[in-house]
């Protein structure tokens, strides 16, 4: 039996990147054509795709993210469902249900109705919108990427992924998303407002709107051998004992630093460790580079932990930035 020497290995390693490089430059170019000032946002949610993981997306009307998710769906080659969060969204209007066969109803038999949640890229519009049970029925998909109806597992294509929107400022008849699904998201990306210059462009492009039609460029295989490719990057041990330091100073348990002591109620799981290590990984990849950095990491701390970390009464009944105590660990760890 012909085993591959470690050159070997590391030829076709090198290879693969480089073709991961020049796939992911065409990506960005082909979405840099379409969408304007939203660049870090872009990357963080190829990041979260990268990793094999969900985003949930925050930020006003109209600052193109469903437009943005569109437009991956189709430029990654990803089957692209969206699902409109309201509050009278029951769970199998998302992950189907059971109904009587009509063809063989002398049996009683049932036959199951796929929901929008059977794809490859879901975009859940407003998803705070829906009450926590229907909210709660993309829990097992986010995690496990199957539904159970009736007892049975339907799984679902690969990859699958979950890219979530939320208003931030409209809270009237909207419904939090539960811990245990905030922590299901590896990014939580805010979107704001395009400068001028992008704002420009925006208004150029508005007049050509019905000729706008993103091309291909990957294939869902191809999404699927780039995600095993980011989990055999190599990560130096410096870097990981960075994101352990970080982790265990953000902990008012095992923390000695004041501001995260007087102010968080519980600190992030070793799942945000593993989020944090996965996005390191696929950012520096995207910039071309062979192996993340600590300066990786430090650029991915607020979204991939600012969802995973929860403020005590006191410090939400004084506004307390959760950035700042992000930013007070980081500053303390470097001294």
């Amino acid at each position: 039996m012909n085993t591959l020497s470690n050159k070997e290995k590391n030829e076709n390693f090198e290879n693969s990147l480089t073709i991961f490089q020049k796939k992911i430059a065409n990506v960005n170019s082909e979405i840099n054509q379409l969408v304007f000032g939203q660049e870090p946002v872009i990357e963080q949610i190829l990041v979260s795709l990268l990793c094999g993981g969900h985003a949930l997306i925050i930020g006003l009307p109209g600052l193109a993210k469903t437009r943005i998710v569109n437009f991956l769906g189709i430029i990654l080659g990803l089957e692209t469902k969206r699902i409109q969060f309201t509050p009278d969204l029951m769970p199998g209007d998302i992950i189907g249900t059971e109904i009587l066969d009509e063809q063989n109803k002398a049996n009683n038999y049932f036959k199951f109705i796929r929901g929008p949640v059977f794809c490859q890229l879901l975009l859940a519009d407003e998803i705070n919108r829906a009450s926590p049970r229907t909210q709660s029925a993309l829990l097992q998909a986010m995690q496990e990427k199957k539904v159970t109806v009736a007892g049975k597992d339907y799984f679902l294509p690969k990859p699958f992924h979950v890219l979530a929107t939320q208003n931030p400022i409209d809270q009237e008849g909207t419904y939090p998303l539960p811990e245990a699904q905030l922590d299901r998201f590896l990014m939580n990306i805010k979107i704001n407002y395009p400068d001028l210059e992008a704002e420009r462009k925006i208004l150029l492009l508005s007049s050509k709107e019905d000729s706008i039609k993103p091309k291909n460029v990957l294939s869902s295989d191809e999404v699927l051998e780039f995600q095993r490719l980011i989990r055999e990057i190599p990560v130096g041990e410096s870097v990981v004992k960075y994101i352990l330091n970080f982790i265990n100073e953000t902990r008012p348990e095992t923390s000695n630093i004041k501001s995260v002591k007087d102010n968080i109620l519980w600190g992030p799981s070793p799942r945000a460790s593993i989020a944090l290590l996965a996005a390191s990984k696929a950012k520096a990849l995207l910039e071309n580079r062979y192996s993340p950095s600590k300066l990786d990491v430090k650029s991915l701390i607020r979204p991939v932990l600012s969802h995973r970390i929860n403020l005590n009464i006191s410090a939400r009944a004084d506004n307390v930035n959760l950035e700042e105590i992000l930013d007070d660990v980081n500053q303390r760890i470097e001294e």
